[in-house]
């Protein structure tokens, strides 16, 4: 059976079929679905029968793994992979996957584990799309302007609100301090395509002040969650969504009413971005070396 692609969205996502996932692809297979992901960005898999072991293996197609987080810790005897559990924690905000590093994931897999029977649905947006959408001179800003992301970010909820556990989550997630900076228009490497690197960790405009920072960064934010350029997956038992980390970003919605909800994460690891003039992305702090090799 050859591989099937069937588009979700206009700008974003898309079905792939004919290809059991779970068993080592071929070159041909590979490639396939290396071009559906430059051009759809995310590619949801159904009826997939993997394990942690099936999805490291289904990942490693792509490239190098990273472990599962710099500051997280991974599931018990499987350092790649990352519980993403209701438990400990929610990523209801905006983000690409650890772009506070110098290179960060270049693609992220999630494998469904435990679904809430309703609500916990993953949003992804395509960040190529919402700079095609940029009025010409916001583009034009765009392109000159560089971001500082950390993982030591202004939190949504305030210290007052949060109890000891989650206390000490966030303790975690900032036990290494990680700034670097990154174009605000990075460019694919393998597309050629720009897209707004930004999302949550991006906390600070390069030679902007913060309150300067915050009012661009919205602005520009506003573009990449415009419906139209988002994915919105509702999972299903033995799901597997694999999404260009280069050029999405992704929001888990916290609307499931407390009740377990479990993906495991693997992610590939990243080439240093580029921005538009050929400037690599450069590190202020932190150092992420055993935490992801570099793409070449």
């Amino acid at each position: 059976m050859s591989i099937e692609i069937s588009k979700v969205t206009a700008n974003i996502g898309a079905r792939v079929s004919g290809v059991d996932i779970s068993k080592p692809l071929d070159e041909e297979q590979v490639t396939a679905i290396r071009e559906a992901l430059n051009v759809h960005k995310a590619l949801a898999f159904d009826d997939v029968h993997l394990d942690d072991e099936g999805q490291q293996a289904f990942a490693r197609h792509f490239g190098d793994l990273t472990t599962a987080h710099p500051t997280v810790a991974a599931v018990d005897g499987a350092p790649n992979v990352l519980p993403v559990d209701s438990e400990r924690g929610r990523a209801n905000h905006w983000h690409t996957d650890v772009t506070f590093v110098l290179n960060p994931p270049q693609a992220s897999t999630l494998r469904s584990i435990t679904i809430p029977p309703y609500g916990g649905e993953t949003l992804i947006s395509s960040s190529a799309a919402a700079y095609r959408d940029l009025p010409a001179p916001l583009r034009a800003l765009a392109d000159t302007l560089w971001a500082e992301h950390t993982n030591d970010y202004d939190y949504a909820v305030p210290d007052e609100q949060i109890d000891e556990e989650q206390a000490a989550q966030r303790a975690q997630f900032t036990s290494i301090k990680f700034r670097t900076a990154h174009p605000v228009v990075r460019v694919h490497p393998l597309t050629g395509e720009r897209g707004l690197f930004i999302g949550g960790f991006a906390q600070r405009i390069v030679g902007l002040p913060v309150g300067e920072s915050r009012k661009l960064l919205d602005l520009f934010q506003s573009y990449v969650t415009r419906p139209e350029n988002i994915l919105r997956w509702r999972w299903s038992p033995n799901q597997l969504v694999l999404f260009d980390n280069r050029i999405t970003q992704h929001y888990a919605v916290d609307n499931y009413d407390g009740l377990p909800r479990r993906l495991h994460r693997v992610t590939v690891a990243g080439d240093v971005p580029v921005g538009i003039e050929g400037k690599e992305s450069y590190s202020i702090e932190g150092d992420a070396s055993h935490y992801t090799s570099v793409a070449e």
